[in-house]
């Protein structure tokens, strides 16, 4: 493999959105940098399982729908 070819890999910070934070390895930014998360496992509906509304614009979502409605839990 050549030599100093890969980015450094570093801990860093990062910040939920409900304040709380935890540290990890990463290639973002420099060792010690803070990651402010604006969407996180915490929050979005895809991981807590909440309902959102979803405007229908020219009828995708129907189409949507309709074409892979078997997939999706009801």
């Amino acid at each position: 493999m050549k030599q100093d070819i890969h980015p450094d890999y570093h801990f860093i910070n990062v910040t939920m959105t409900d304040g709380s934070t935890y540290r990890t390895r990463s290639t973002f930014g420099k060792e010690g940098a803070n990651l402010a998360l604006d969407i996180d496992p915490r929050t979005h509906p895809a991981w807590t399982g909440g309902s959102s509304t979803l405007l229908d614009r020219a009828g995708r979502v129907s189409r949507f729908s309709a074409k892979f409605g078997g997939f999706l839990k009801k």
